[in-house]
């Protein structure tokens, strides 16, 4: 249940109150775990406290100040610390901006910078003090005449860097806006259920009266409902009875009168039966693809049933279901039947009808527009995820050898490749979405999120969505998307790949929670032993060490903050099938003298099943930016000054 620490503000899921309420009604993530302080909840990042002035769960943004504003002087700054997010779940709001206290400056200082000194900024230093925004176009000469330097994020507005330096107290006080990217709990609230999180399954699930659900409650009857709905299907049923009756009559009547009669009334009834002939016209304009009937997939899912259920995206639950013919197959049932959904479901099966492409999952059929519900039907992949192979049910089993994980990379290079020729963005890559046919060929998934981009522009500006550990850094703080936040994902996916880890654990290290951090870390110090999965054989296979650093190495530019450091999908999959290849073998391994000795063993060649792995011949590794035998320098930026 929601709580408060006395202000009014009620703390419910994603968040959730330290000492008030359980840890699993809201997310364990760094930020959301709040506590009350002097009557007012406290919002804590990483040497900072912030006081909490208000949350909009619908917008998911909350408004926050530092808290050592409230109990220091007005008229001076309080002691105030660099402000550093461990996470990809929070990012400023609109209009914020960093604002410095420069303290140890030389003397004297210039007359241009003396309308910023402040004497109260010397509390982080000693010397004179200053206060300055990033965006201040003497900054940088600021900065050299200082030694130490502080940042504050606050909210900007319009007059604030024309002010004089008096006003930056205010500013402080004023608080800024932070968004968060979390489930939204609206849609389980408004079904009576309540929001938390399952630590176990490591999701966000409905905790209703029945049991814990995905998104929503299953609607739930009572007694005075039931009543009342006694009342209605009796009042109906007398309607239609009567109804019947004077069709009946009407009908005796019209054959006694004319005999040609019961031709024409059973065309009148087939031509005004809404569900047929409207719906068969509809399909006929949904791009060629088969339509299926709502009772047919209700009837091969048996009645979507819960233990059937395969997974949920971001717009809709997947079913395991098998239809009369004999075909096995996945049903996506969107969760709401409105024009946002409807749209989405058009524009899926546009994407999907004009695509074909052997990593690509294949698109059996839909439902009509007129349906109960808006349903997509794929062809069913019957060996789970690679996340679930990795580190999922399936990982004792040690199906996902080197040469298949090798393999992995290449055809799922191959689909995002084929997409991004094609102008279209996934915006979802991830080890989930990536499915594993029983020769462990791959199929990408879940289009659900998919945009087509215009040609003639270089992103697509939208609220950011995707799976947190995955989405790309520069996403969430320019809102902009382009084919290069597919690359950052799928370096992603290649870390894990070769580590066997999620992409995100609350378990590790809170340095290592997001497993892009610890790889760029590990890879920088050629820690690679700390990275690797030990079964793949690192330390024993000459052959795998070499083709296993030269994946990492190509994560590591994939993984690069700033989107134009990243290759394209067309130079990763380049890449891979050079690293797969005998020729790279021969040439790099043909050097390597260990502990093992030489080694003349080469891997199996690709499964015959995937076909569509071509080996390039006689080709040479491109150079890399470093050498995997020396400390790489990350080619990541910090944030801009302006915030």
């Amino acid at each position: 249940m929601p709580k408060n620490c006395g202000d009014g503000q009620n703390i419910s899921f994603p968040f959730w109150l330290d000492g008030e309420q359980k840890s699993f009604c809201g997310y364990p993530f760094p930020g959301f775990r709040l506590r009350c302080q002097d009557g007012h909840p406290i919002f804590h990042i990483p040497n900072n406290d912030y006081v909490v002035q208000n949350i909009s769960y619908n917008k998911q943004i909350l408004h926050v100040y530092n808290a050592a504003v409230s109990s220091s002087n007005t008229d001076c700054f309080p002691a105030i610390r660099n402000v550093t997010f461990e996470s990809d779940w929070f990012a400023y709001g609109p209009n914020v901006s960093n604002l410095f206290f420069l303290s140890n400056c030389s003397l004297p200082l210039p007359e241009n910078l003396t309308r910023n000194k402040h004497d109260c900024a010397a509390g982080n230093g000693t010397g004179w003090g200053m206060a300055m925004l990033g965006k201040d176009r003497k900054f940088s000469y600021a900065v050299e005449r200082c030694n130490k330097r502080v940042a504050a994020p606050v909210e900007v507005s319009g007059d604030d860097e024309r002010n004089g330096n008096e006003d930056y107290v205010e500013m402080l006080g004023r608080g800024f806006a932070l968004k968060w990217n979390s489930s939204n709990c609206s849609r389980c609230e408004g079904s009576g259920g309540l929001c938390g999180f399952n630590v176990t399954e490591y999701r966000s699930k409905c905790y209703c009266p029945d049991r814990p659900h995905a998104v929503h409650c299953n609607p739930i009857i009572s007694i005075n409902n039931k009543k009342k709905l006694i009342v209605i299907l009796s009042t109906v049923i007398s309607g239609v009875l009567v109804f019947i009756i004077c069709f009946l009559i009407f009908i005796i009547w019209r054959r006694k009168k004319q005999n040609s009669g019961s031709s024409y009334i059973f065309s009148r009834n087939t031509s005004s039966d809404p569900s047929s002939k409207a719906d068969f016209e509809v399909a006929s304009a949904y791009f060629g693809v088969p339509v299926f009937t709502y009772m047919e997939l209700e009837e091969a899912t048996h009645n979507f049933d819960p233990s059937k259920e395969l997974g949920d995206g971001g717009f809709g639950t997947v079913y395991y279901g098998k239809l009369k013919d004999g075909r096995e197959v996945a049903v996506k049932r969107l969760y709401e039947h409105n024009y946002k959904r409807l749209e989405q479901f058009m524009n899926e099966i546009e994407i999907l009808t004009r695509l074909r492409h052997r990593n690509l999952v294949t698109l059996y059929g839909c439902t009509s527009r007129r349906s109960r519900a808006l349903l997509l039907v794929y062809e069913y992949i019957p060996n789970g995820t690679v996340a679930d192979h990795l580190h999922g049910d399936k990982a004792s089993s040690g199906s996902l050898t080197w040469p298949v994980r090798m393999n992995i990379a290449i055809e799922t290079a191959n689909a995002l490749a084929y997409l991004h020729a094609s102008d279209i963005i996934h915006r979802d890559v991830k080890t989930d979405n990536i499915l594993l046919d029983n020769n462990f060929c791959v199929k990408v998934a879940d289009f659900g999120l998919s945009r087509l981009f215009p040609t003639d522009v270089t992103h697509v500006s939208t609220a950011p969505q995707g799976t947190p550990g995955y989405v790309d850094p520069e996403y969430y703080h320019c809102y902009q998307l382009t084919d290069k936040s597919d690359v950052y994902s799928f370096g992603v996916v290649l870390v894990e790949l070769i580590s066997s880890m999620p992409a995100v654990d609350i378990s590790r290290h809170r340095d290592d929670i997001n497993l892009a951090n610890l790889a760029i870390n590990r890879i920088q110090k050629c820690l690679f032993n700390e990275l690797v999965d030990p079964s793949l054989g690192l330390e024993s296979d000459a052959i795998v060490y070499r083709m296993i650093t030269s994946v990492a190495e190509l994560a590591f530019r994939c993984l690069q903050h700033e989107k134009d450091m990243r290759p394209n999908m067309d130079e990763v999959l380049e890449v891979l099938k050079e690293i797969q290849s005998e020729d790279y073998k021969e040439e790099r391994t043909g050097k390597v003298i260990d502990d093992v000795g030489l080694l003349n063993s080469v891997l199996p060649p690709p499964s015959p099943e995937c076909d569509d792995v071509v080996l390039l011949k006689n080709t040479k590794q491109p150079p890399s930016p470093e050498s995997v035998t020396e400390k790489w320098t990350s080619w990541s930026t910090t944030p801009n000054t302006s915030g």
